[in-house]
């Protein structure tokens, strides 16, 4: 059998040092492609282009991409993953990694990441599909310090297979390699944003907002993805997209409809 080939993805931007780190992962399992946003799309949820034109680009990033086929997109990261299915790839991809994420996508979060976005649209299409995500805001973030656990996890996603209709959540605390603990499998904390707006008034005198917040911890459970990285673990949470509540269709039956 040949190697494997490999959807790379993030909502970063193409050049962004994480999904740089991602595709030198890569490298070392399979054949690689990349289609990603041309800028940032970071919080973009599942969101996909409908009312405006799509664009792609096929670039070189750097020379460490030789031989990679790369392709900037327009869109968010939803629509990379479409478009890198439906136009950009040659076949069905094996697998699709989305990230490095600069950031935490633990929690609620989910919910708003473009980079699990990615993720997920590959599951939806059948794709074994996994978001990485690293617990550092910053451009200079170090992703080195998790690439062995990264391309474990990889491979033995490749080897073993995810469940249809999952795809995994992986965030990896900020720490040095000799700090992490080891990996460990979650399930979503309980937390919500306490949301406020900053709200300004610019020099023409038309007000505006800034979304400002602090994340607030609902759940004590140590089995949890926030309970892991705080206690010095990468977390790895299989998400499903099927967003029925089961447990209350029983109910709902109850009432007089």
């Amino acid at each position: 059998m040949g190697k494997p080939l490999i959807l790379v993805t993030n909502d970063d931007g193409i050049t962004a040092p994480g999904l740089r780190m991602l595709v030198s992962i890569m490298k070392t399992i399979g054949e690689v492609v990349v289609v990603a946003p041309d800028s940032p799309q970071s919080g973009m949820g599942h969101a996909i282009t409908l009312d405006s034109t799509l664009y792609s680009k096929k670039l070189t990033i750097d020379l460490d991409s030789e031989g990679i086929d790369e392709y900037s997109c327009s869109g968010t990261p939803a629509d990379c993953v479409k478009l890198a299915l439906q136009e950009l790839l040659p076949k069905k991809p094996d697998i699709c990694v989305s990230g490095i994420n600069h950031g935490s996508n633990s929690s609620i979060n989910v919910i708003y990441s473009g980079t699990m976005s990615a993720a997920i649209e590959a599951g939806i299409e059948g794709i074994p599909a996994i978001g990485f995500s690293l617990c550092d805001y910053t451009w200079e973030a170090d992703f080195s310090q998790a690439k062995d656990f990264i391309f474990t996890i990889v491979t033995e996603a490749l080897k073993n297979g995810i469940p249809k209709g999952t795809v995994l959540n992986v965030n990896i605390p900020k720490l040095k390699k000799n700090k992490l603990k080891g990996i460990k499998i979650c399930r979503q904390a309980k937390a919500n944003w306490k949301e406020k707006f900053d709200k300004r008034t610019n020099p023409m005198g038309k007000v505006y907002y800034w979304l400002t917040g602090e994340f607030e911890l609902l759940d004590k459970g140590e089995d949890t993805d926030e309970w892991a990285l705080a206690n010095g673990y990468i977390s790895v949470v299989p998400t499903h997209f099927d967003l029925t509540a089961h447990h209350v269709i029983s109910e709902l039956n109850t009432w007089n409809l």
